[in-house]
């Protein structure tokens, strides 16, 4: 019986969450735990995940994330298969080490974005490993109320729909934490609960990040186009011949553009690498070596993720007006 097809949303909140292959208490080892926490942070930096609250238990995870252009299936099928096959190289072990795909609940709500955030840091209390959830490492928990330097969480991201301030936010976020002890009658609530007086402020997101009361985007309309025709499109807008990719030229720039083109069209318009390469005459591995390295050298240089999406809005432009002159024919959008 095949798959359901799932419905992801650019921008859109979800809820994640995972468990290992015949209950193994992978994340009872810590450095275990560690290494997929630096792998999470690794891709959030990458596709440009917005992180709201995580917490691993021993033989599973929960994350609450909102998702960036980069589709939400292409980071987690990242996320996961690297840790998989890092994990079996370590350990000498075969086969697979997920239960399953990952499971994804689209939040639509803000009750709803309250309840996952409580739901997600009290998971560690209701599983019986502590009694404070001050108390677990792993989890955004401790994040939120400030005792971690470099958190995961994204904490003024996540605290934004409990308050303007973070005093005040925090304080809410904390009642709901308590609330969610007493309904769930896991433990009394906790003295940690109990908040200090920390400096106030105003809290923040980064300019330009929608601003509904979920922060919520309504992403770019992207047509769905055949490989060549994105291709001939993208070459079009980046000023570059076709010639010039399907060569065998190996100069810096043309290296550069290259990427640039893969990249979004890959994770961004949903083309195949093997499509592409077929476009371009070139072997599959050779694009999707492309992508990784766009992925690789955003992380460290901004101005290749200002490109990409310039790209990707000029693509949207073209295609939105070229179909609306009857000038493109198309499967459908997405």
């Amino acid at each position: 019986m095949p798959r359901r097809r799932r419905i992801l949303v650019e921008g859109g909140l979800y809820h994640v969450y995972n468990r290992f292959a015949r209950g193994e208490d992978v994340f009872a080892d810590p450095e275990e735990a560690i290494e997929f926490v630096e792998l999470l942070r690794e891709v959030k930096d990458r596709d440009g995940l917005t992180v709201f609250a995580w917490a691993l238990l021993s033989n599973h995870y929960h994350v609450a994330v909102r998702t960036s252009a980069i589709p939400l299936s292409r980071t987690m099928r990242h996320l996961q298969w690297t840790f998989s096959r890092r994990f079996n190289r370590r350990w000498r072990r075969t086969g697979p080490l997920w239960q399953s795909r990952y499971q994804a609940r689209l939040i639509e709500d803000q009750e709803y974005f309250d309840q996952v955030m409580v739901y997600i840091h009290l998971n560690p209390v209701r599983a019986g490993l502590v009694g404070d959830p001050m108390d677990h490492v792993f989890s955004g928990h401790r994040e939120i109320m400030g005792k971690v330097k470099e958190p995961l969480v994204d904490v003024d991201h996540a605290l934004i729909g409990f308050g303007e301030t973070l005093r005040k936010a925090r304080r809410s976020y904390v009642n709901r934490v308590r609330a969610g002890l007493e309904e769930e009658a896991i433990n009394e609530p906790s003295r940690s609960l109990r908040l200090l007086a920390p400096p106030d402020r105003d809290l923040e997101t980064p300019a330009g990040v929608y601003v509904d009361e979920l922060g919520r985007s309504t992403g770019l309309e992207r047509p769905t186009l055949d490989a060549d025709q994105f291709v001939n499109a993208a070459c079009a807008i980046l000023d570059v011949e076709i010639e010039r990719l399907a060569s065998r030229r190996r100069d810096s720039e043309t290296a550069a553009i290259r990427q640039l083109a893969a990249a979004v069209g890959i994770e961004r318009w949903g083309q195949r690498a093997g499509r592409i390469a077929a476009v371009l005459e070139k072997h599959p591995v050779a694009v999707s070596r492309w992508v990784a390295e766009a992925a690789r050298v955003r992380q460290v240089d901004p101005v290749i993720e200002e490109k990409m999406t310039r790209l990707d809005e000029e693509l949207s432009k073209w295609a939105l007006a070229a179909l609306a002159r009857g000038e493109l024919s198309i499967r459908g959008t997405s």
